[in-house]
C-alpha cells in the first residue's frame, strides 16, 4: 500500500481507468468473435454487418486510448482482407 498522497491518488485513477478499459476490451473481443463466426459461415451480409460493427468498436477503442491507432488500423485491415477473400 502506498504512503505517498500522490501515489494513492494515482492508484485510484488507475483502478478507474482499468475498469473502463476492461469494458471496452471485452466488447471488442465479443464483436471480433462474432465477426470470426460470421466469416466462417456462408452469410456474406452478416459478415459485412459484423465487420462494420467491429470496425466501429476498434475506432472507439483507439479514440479512447485503449488501443493504439495503428493497432486498430492493422486489425481492421486484416479483417477486411479476410472478408474480401471470402
Amino acid at each position: 500500500m502506498a504512503n505517498i498522497k500522490s501515489q494513492i491518488k494515482r492508484n485510484r485513477q488507475n483502478e478507474r481507468a482499468r475498469a473502463r478499459n476492461r469494458v471496452v476490451r471485452t466488447r471488442l473481443r465479443t464483436t471480433t468473435r462474432r465477426f470470426n463466426e460470421a466469416v466462417a459461415g456462408d452469410d456474406k451480409e452478416a459478415a459485412e454487418a459484423a465487420f462494420h460493427q467491429v470496425a466501429r468498436e476498434l475506432d472507439k477503442a483507439a479514440s479512447k486510448g485503449v488501443l493504439h491507432r495503428n493497432t486498430a488500423a492493422n486489425r481492421k485491415s486484416g479483417m477486411a482482407k479476410r472478408l474480401n477473400a471470402k
